[in-house]
Formats: structure tokens, sequence, C-alpha cells
């Protein structure tokens, strides 16, 4: 049983200059091929609750269910609420198990983002659960654009709220299948030298892999979001799979018919950006 929290391997990925990915889940499915994946290659994995997934499935069975995952596998295991809007989400997501959660105050002004991630902080912490707060908007690929994140105001963020992770906006941007390497560098160094709290990447999909390696080699961010580029190898082989087998109805033949690819592409991900 290797259930961890944010702060349990991300402290261990700064110490280490290397990176943990945040995959985001959508269903039993690709949860148990992330832990699976993880495990047989040895490396921690952050397994994540957006709120597409839990418009889908309420959080009391995907506590139950991160949870088990986690105590089958021998690699650390982190139950994460990805994008937390309200505080009554976050403290259900404590209820339920969850070993990590992220309240995303990024649209808020700063003082209000800060009194809030800071009250969320203080919950948390009280029974051992690490909190990711957001400074700066990372947008979406054609939705609402970035509002890249003011190095002082980061400061300010991390000191006041004492978060254990601070997720950035850095040229990164949610829901973009095609890669770049539009990555602002100079944001994230000098953020960094205003303070030392791991940084988080959403919408890492989009940055070019071996961006990805130098970034989590040369800075302090320890995590990246990645979700857009395994949904993406999930559709695309679940098409594949239903082209060739015209007469399967069952949707469990159906949708493990695609694990094989998405297990090879997941085995990537991992390996992408750490060096352990």
């Amino acid at each position: 049983m290797t259930i961890a929290s944010l702060s349990d391997v991300l402290q261990k990925a700064k110490k280490d200059n290397y990176a943990v990915a945040g995959l985001v889940v959508l269903g039993w499915e690709d949860a148990r091929c992330y832990a699976e994946t993880a495990d047989e290659i040895g490396l921690p994995v952050i397994l994540q609750a957006g709120p597409g997934c839990r418009a889908n499935t309420p959080l009391p069975v995907l506590g139950k269910m991160f949870r088990y995952l986690a105590e089958q596998s021998s690699s650390p295991v982190v139950c994460h609420l990805d994008h937390g809007y309200a505080k009554e989400e976050c403290l259900e997501a404590i209820d339920n198990g969850f070993t990590s959660i992220m309240f995303d105050g990024s649209k808020l002004p700063l003082n209000e983002n800060v009194e809030k991630t800071r009250e969320i902080v203080e919950l948390a912490h009280k029974q051992n659960i690490s909190v990711e707060g957001e400074i700066g908007f990372v947008g979406y690929s054609e939705g609402a654009k970035s509002q890249s994140t003011d190095p002082e105001q980061a400061k300010t963020f991390a000191t006041l709220t004492e978060c254990d992770a601070m997720a950035i906006s850095a040229g990164n941007v949610h829901l973009q299948t095609q890669k770049s390497s539009s990555i602002d560098m100079q944001v994230i160094k000098k953020i960094e030298t205003l303070t030392d709290v791991p940084l988080v990447l959403h919408g890492s999909s989009g940055i070019e892999d071996t961006l990805k390696r130098t970034i989590a080699n040369t800075t302090n961010v320890c995590k990246f979001n990645i979700g857009t580029e395994l949904r993406k190898t999930f559709g695309d082989t679940l098409r594949v799979e239903i082209t060739k087998n015209p007469d399967t109805y069952d949707r469990i033949k159906l949708i493990n018919s695609t694990i094989p690819r998405l297990k090879e592409v997941t085995k990537k991900v991992l390996e992408n950006i750490s060096k352990i």
C-alpha cells in the first residue's frame, strides 16, 4: 500500500530535480491503467479527479476508487482533487479519502484568492492533506485566454497561503492537442527566485516533451498535469477498434481493447518527465 500526499511526492521531486505526472482521470479504466503503469515502471503518479470526471462520478465513489488503486500499488499514488472551485467541494474530497486537493481561485482577485486558498490550507493541513493553489490564469486552446502569472503576486500568494504546490501560467494552455515550445522560462525562473514552493504546469499535453524534461531538470516545476494527450489516445484507439470489430457491442470489450495502447502512451508520459 503506497497512498501518498502531494507534498510527499513533490518535495522529493524538487530535491532530486525531476517531476511527477498528474494524470487526469475520467473513469475506472483509465485510472486503473495509470496506476498499474506507474507501478510496473516504479514511478509515482498523481490520479486527478477534475470537474469533468466529477460531473459523471460522485466524489465518494472516486475517493474509494483512487484509494483502492493506491492500496494495490508499490509505487506512491496521490489521490488528488483537480480544480476544486468551492470550499464545500474541497471539504467533500477531504471527507472521502483524497490525500491532496487543488483549490482553484485563479479567476478571483488576488486578495480573495489568497483568503480562500489559505482557509482551505488550514482545514486540509489539520488532516495532513496537501493543497495546490493557482495564481495567474491558465487558459484554454479554444476558449478563455491565459493571463501570465505575475512573479511578485506569486511570492505573495505562496507566502500568505502556505500552499504545498502552486500552479502558474507561463504559456501553458489547457486542452492543447498540438505540441508547442511556447513556455516563458523567464517567468518560471523569476518565480523560483522569489519562492521555493513546488510549481505546477497545467495543460502539459501541449508542452513539447524535450522541453518538459528540461523544465523538470532545471527548475522548481515538480508537477505536470496531463489529460488531453491521454484522452486523445483513448478516443483515437477506440474509434479504430470499433471500426475493426463492427459486430462487438460489449462496451467492456471495446474499452479494454484500448488499454494496451493507453498503457504505452502513459509509460512514455511518466518517463518523459522523470529521471528516477
